[in-house]
């Protein structure tokens, strides 16, 4: 039997959200709320908060198309120095930076690239992530 680590999902309507953290060495973290998005293949974070954490999105490590309701964009993929979510830490995890539309109630997205890596399972009815337990 595999061990699994049970983490509760706020739901506001028929989106299910989190809180995560990023940061940076010897700053306070910034706490985040995410949407749990599986439709997007990375985890999107906001431009302002990536710029307080150093990152440079004038010079990304990359860049990805994409495909949003309205258009086709390309935006730049760049490392946080660390993303905390669920219980895993992550150091120089990659996201893209991009800003959710004005009156978001989220900062921004956890995408599928974050849940594949951590094998989560999502229950919608009981509004709960699973995640191995690796220890």
């Amino acid at each position: 039997m595999i061990a699994r680590r049970i983490y509760r999902l706020n739901r506001q309507g028929n989106l299910l959200w989190l809180r995560a953290s990023v940061g940076r060495a010897r700053e306070n973290p910034i706490v985040l709320r995410l949407l749990v998005d599986t439709g997007s293949s990375y985890t999107v974070l906001p431009c302002r908060i990536l710029e307080r954490l150093g990152c440079n999105l004038q010079q990304p490590l990359q860049s990805t198309t994409i495909v949003t309701a309205s258009a086709v964009v390309k935006m730049p993929v760049v490392p946080v120095p660390w993303f905390n979510c669920l219980g895993v830490r992550k150091e120089n995890f990659s996201v893209v930076a991009m800003d959710l539309p004005m009156g978001s109630f989220a900062n921004g997205l956890l995408g599928i690239d974050f849940l594949r890596e951590e094998k989560a399972i999502i229950d919608i009815f009981k509004n709960e992530i699973y995640l191995r337990d690796n220890s």
